[in-house]
């Protein structure tokens, strides 16, 4: 109780009769946080008496409710204004000041929190007064809420998991409705087991997450389990669940047969599987790979029968050769697995299989695999996609592959007469290849000492398209048998020979030229020397054949002073200078 007085006569006859009142038990004083009143008039005025206000008893409100003041009031000339405040600041809700009844909501709080509530009142006299009162607002708990998630097993029914297996109940998912953080934070977890064999013992039990590992047993059971939340407040809550756990001999193996794929006819098809069971008593595991029975007889070729079948079906990891087909197909290869305990488990993969296109470009001759740290011939899972086990080269040594003529690996070339006119393959001689693939037309180079001998050299020189640089006419650093050993003056002495009955004789394209690489062979040229003899031996220097295409590389005042070469002996290309002397092999028509 706080008081103030007018005058020391005013305050001192106040006080004498409360101590008489409390004495002679005559009243009981009104304001528990204080009580009695303050007398702020003056000793003048009206004489209407000392002015004093009753702030009320002090009181407990919880949060959110709208709590009523009111004050008592007398003395003084009769005619009052009233004034509320608070500290910690409150709404307070006063619409009339010449009554003394407000009202204010008690705000959310986490923990009781004391709000001082003090009423003034004045008359027109200028008599003043004040009292307060202590309101203490609670909070209102709302308990937490458990909610344990339980995870699904694959072609189990909810709630059944296999022997063996490790599993994560989760329990973030609870939440406190009224926590003062944004996320519902649950201030405390415990797990416990209720029934069944334990797993729980050593496992941590006061995370968000329980793990368990299901146990191995003759027979099936189950287990409860249990989840306490406590929330900031010390309110709690709890959730359960009930899991059944198969026996030993019920048990699954898991397999994943790898992933569905798309190739062509001849390719390699990847059969990487995975199996595992988590009952030691069920192995070993035994595996085995069967190709669907789906490719229509109307949509496979004769070779069909030769390429249907898996490398090696017991194998976990291994592959197949993909069947012929004439039209899109999709072909099914399953994985069974069967464990110790007779347990049968299948998974599918689906293999969209197409007919090998009709190919405009070769491939590069390359059938070998590589490793992270070798090469070999045998197929490598673990590295999928590679030149080796795609494309024409693959398909031709898969037997799917139908050519026009000959050739290694995937390569299909003709050989062509002194007229232009195919010859067998077992001819003794011919003078240009034709490529049944691309439908280029090669010059073969001879071994006889003339023009077209596979020593001669030539520089760089073409006074069309040629970078802004014609190149070197002499071909000073060459050796020929023209009167200048560069590359336009032999295309011209071919040209005037009429070589194979043509006379559109040209410099190939850097990717025509590249197109004859043969890169699979490792210790001779890079082609096949059964249709393009005389390209030269393997020595420590390289084999340069000239391509039609200046390199941007060695500009010189805006002039192309390169052009690009092809290596035939490391399969490498470069830019040369034009002034350098290379070998040349023309090339004519084309798709």
């Amino acid at each position: 109780m706080q008081v103030s007085m007018s005058s020391f006569s005013g305050y001192l006859s106040r006080n004498v009769v409360r101590g008489l009142a409390i004495v002679g038990g005559a009243f009981i004083l009104a304001a528990c946080g204080g009580g009695g009143g303050d007398d702020g008039g003056s000793d003048g005025g009206s004489g209407t008496g000392n002015l004093v206000i009753n702030a009320g008893l002090d009181a407990t409100v919880t949060e959110g409710v709208t709590y009523s003041l009111s004050a008592e009031v007398s003395g003084g000339d009769g005619t009052y204004t009233y004034n509320w405040s608070a500290s910690p600041s409150l709404t307070i809700t006063h619409e009339d000041t010449s009554s003394s009844a407000a009202s204010f909501v008690a705000p959310v709080v986490d923990s009781a929190t004391e709000y001082t509530l003090t009423v003034s009142v004045n008359d027109q006299s200028g008599n003043t007064a004040s009292d307060l009162t202590v309101i203490t607002v609670a909070p209102v708990n709302i308990a937490p809420e458990a909610s344990i998630e339980v995870p699904e097993w694959d072609d189990l029914p909810a709630n059944t998991f296999p022997g063996g297996v490790e599993i994560v109940f989760d329990g973030s998912g609870s939440s406190d409705a009224d926590s003062t953080s944004t996320d519902g934070e649950i201030a405390d977890y415990k797990w416990t087991q209720t029934s069944g064999t334990n797993v729980i013992t050593g496992e941590e039990t006061n995370l968000s997450t329980l793990t368990i590992v299901t146990p191995i047993a003759n027979d099936a059971q189950q287990l409860t389990f249990q989840l306490e939340v406590t929330d900031s407040e010390g309110a709690t809550d709890t959730d359960s669940v009930t899991i059944s756990v198969q026996s030993e001999t019920e048990t699954l193996p898991v397999v994943d047969a790898g992933y569905s794929q798309g190739v062509f006819s001849g390719e390699v098809v990847i059969l990487e599987g995975e199996a595992t069971t988590s009952i030691p008593s069920a192995l070993p595991l035994t595996y085995s790979w069967e190709r669907s029975n789906n490719v229509s007889s109307s949509s496979v070729s004769t070779a069909e029968a030769a390429s249907s079948s898996v490398d090696d079906s017991d194998a976990l990891s291994t592959f197949a050769i993909a069947p012929s087909v004439s039209s899109s197909t999709v072909v099914a290869y399953t994985l069974t697995v069967t464990d110790a305990n007779g347990n049968s488990v299948e998974d599918t993969i689906n293999v969209n299989i197409r007919p090998m296109p009709t190919p405009l470009l070769n491939d590069t001759g390359f059938l070998q695999q590589a490793t992270n740290n070798a090469l070999t011939e045998a197929q490598q899972n673990d590295f999928p996609g590679q030149d080796g086990q795609r494309g024409a080269d693959i398909i031709e040594q898969n037997g799917l592959i139908e050519k026009a003529g000959r050739g290694k690996a995937g390569f299909d070339f003709t050989r062509l007469n002194a007229n232009g006119d195919e010859q067998d393959a077992s001819a003794d001689s011919w003078s240009c290849v034709r490529d049944n693939v691309t439908g280029l037309v090669w010059e073969v180079k001879t071994d006889d000492g003339a023009f077209q001998d596979k020593d001669y050299t030539y520089s760089w020189y073409s006074d069309e398209v040629n970078g802004g640089f014609e190149g070197d006419e002499t071909g000073s650093n060459a050796t020929c048998l023209l009167t200048n050993c560069n590359t336009s003056a032999y295309v011209e002495a071919v040209n005037a020979q009429g070589l194979c009955g043509f006379y559109d004789w040209r410099l190939p394209t850097h990717h025509e030229l590249f197109s004859l690489m043969h890169l699979g062979i490792a210790d001779d040229v890079a082609i096949d020397e059964d249709y393009f003899p005389n390209t030269g031996a393997v020595s420590t220097e390289p084999l340069w054949y000239w391509t039609s295409v200046p390199s941007a590389d060695g500009v010189n005042s805006d002039d192309a002073q390169n052009a690009w070469a092809l290596d035939f002996d490391s399969g490498v290309d470069n830019f040369l200078n034009k002034s350098s002397a290379a070998r040349v092999r023309l090339v004519r028509a084309g798709r």
